[in-house]
């Protein structure tokens, strides 16, 4: 049996916690539940065909002289296994918007979320963030139970806090513990700054609701640290500050824009001991912040004269101890926006006002669009990938629906580099081949692109009427 109640009392939503008293946590379990549903994810068995680099040897042809070669790359199919796996999520309108982990959705073919009253809908991908790792899915149905959105702010180290999800297909399962610690970074994805909780979290619940005692949504619950794969003390949610940036930009641009301030350093402290175990002396004085260790040429942070050795303290006001604290006081920033840096040089105290720049490297605001004919989305790739693959352009793939890329294999992550032998920098480039191709005796698009993991791979998607 759950306990819901950590000590049985009778306080109320919004009471001031009395010392020594204790707590009541189903009010906030009651709010929860109706608002947590169970998303089944389903990608089907496909066949694609792939380019293969290494040695190859055909008995019947050593040497290639019917045009096999005997080493470089090879034509392969390969067929990938059915999979079908679960996972939580927070209903956050009553017109259907769920939010989710993107791991929970990511390539999905068939959606199906189940509500905790047990009606079943089949739902879309609206948009993913594997930066943030989450992502927002959408059902056609009415007046839908919601969870008030609540301040991750606000949330207090040691505060009572519920994690609703559904832990190992254990439908509508909650969980009771602390807020053990806050700006949490793990490594895991590109923008975190995680609560911390001993809530008990397993397989399952990954975007399930973290609430507060108010049955507010403060997270969504993501991962857990575990050296056995399962609940073993700690588990990470993903405060409602970064959530609620991410979902209002894959509303209205269909992709986040993430504002980038242009620095790589890490916290002063963690600074001054890696000196420390070389041997060397560095004072600061007594200081917490981010200790500044490289600024990017051309980026937000040059532009506005910040420079190596800095200590960033604050930003708009607000104290930074942490590099995810940074980051996630970032995250609620679009590019173009103005911020207050206030930061220490020489021990001396400075004050900076900083316009955002995007991963290009300007001001602009970055829409993935929609390519009907081919059944994706796609936007200009980053200035941080370009520079992860040693490439000058692309077009990054950022959703794949039904359609040709579908067809072909290509799915979500792949870097368009050249369609039919002709770079392609722009979606309008992109437009400009998919328009000739269609309207040629060919109409096929034979690309060259890149995924993530830096393998090349080659496509050919046939244009359908």
């Amino acid at each position: 049996m759950l306990a819901l109640v950590a000590t049985a009392c009778t306080a109320q939503p919004g009471d001031a916690q009395v010392k020594g008293q204790p707590v009541d946590l189903t009010y906030a379990a009651e709010k929860a539940l109706p608002a947590v549903v169970h998303i089944k994810f389903v990608q089907n068995s496909k066949v694609q065909t792939v380019d293969v680099e290494g040695d190859s040897f055909d008995f019947f042809d050593p040497f290639g002289f019917f045009g096999v070669p005997d080493r470089g790359t090879q034509k392969r199919k390969i067929q990938t296994p059915r999979r079908v796996a679960s996972g939580s999520g927070v209903i956050i309108s009553e017109d259907g918007y769920i939010v989710t982990n993107n791991h929970v959705v990511e390539d999905a073919d068939e959606l199906t979320v189940t509500l905790n009253d047990n009606r079943e809908y089949s739902a879309r991908i609206v948009g993913t963030d594997k930066t943030s790792d989450l992502a927002l899915i959408k059902i056609n149905a009415k007046d839908l139970p919601t969870l008030p959105i609540g301040d991750s702010n606000d949330l207090k180290v040691g505060e009572w806090v519920l994690a609703v999800g559904n832990p190992f297909n254990l439908n509508s399962t909650v969980t009771a513990g602390i807020v053990s610690a806050k700006a949490r970074s793990l490594g895991a994805n590109g923008v975190e700054s995680f609560i911390q909780t001993d809530a008990a979290i397993n397989s399952g619940n990954s975007g399930g609701a973290l609430v507060n005692v108010d049955g507010e949504l403060v997270g969504i619950n993501a991962m857990l640290y575990s050296n056995t794969g399962s609940y073993s003390g700690y588990g990470f949610a993903i405060p409602t500050t970064i959530m609620n940036r991410v979902v209002a930009d894959i509303k209205k641009y269909g992709t986040v824009q993430r504002a980038v301030l242009g620095i790589s350093g890490m916290d002063v402290n963690k600074y001054i001991d890696m000196k420390k175990e070389k041997g060397e002396e560095v004072d600061f004085g007594t200081v917490e912040g981010i200790y500044v260790a490289k600024v990017e040429e051309g980026s937000a942070a040059s532009a506005a004269g910040l420079k190596e050795n800095d200590v960033i303290i604050s930003l708009d006001g607000q104290k930074v101890a942490k590099m995810a604290r940074l980051y996630e006081l970032m995250s609620q920033k679009r590019p173009g926006d103005k911020v207050t840096i206030k930061f220490l040089r020489n021990k001396q105290e400075m004050t900076k006002t900083v316009t955002m720049m995007n991963r290009q490297g300007n001001t602009k605001i970055v829409e993935a669009v929609d390519l009907d004919v081919l059944g994706a989305v796609f936007r200009e790739v980053s200035q941080e990938s370009k520079q992860m693959h040693n490439i000058s352009s692309g077009l990054e793939v950022v959703k794949v629906g039904d359609g040709a890329f579908k067809d072909s294999g290509i799915t979500k992550g792949f870097i368009i580099q050249k369609v039919n032998d002709k770079a392609v920098k722009t979606v309008e480039e992109l437009q400009k081949c998919v328009k000739e191709a269609s309207t040629s005796k060919d109409p096929v698009l034979y690309i060259q692109g890149i995924y993530p993991t830096g393998k090349k791979y080659y496509f050919a998607v046939v244009l359908q009427d």
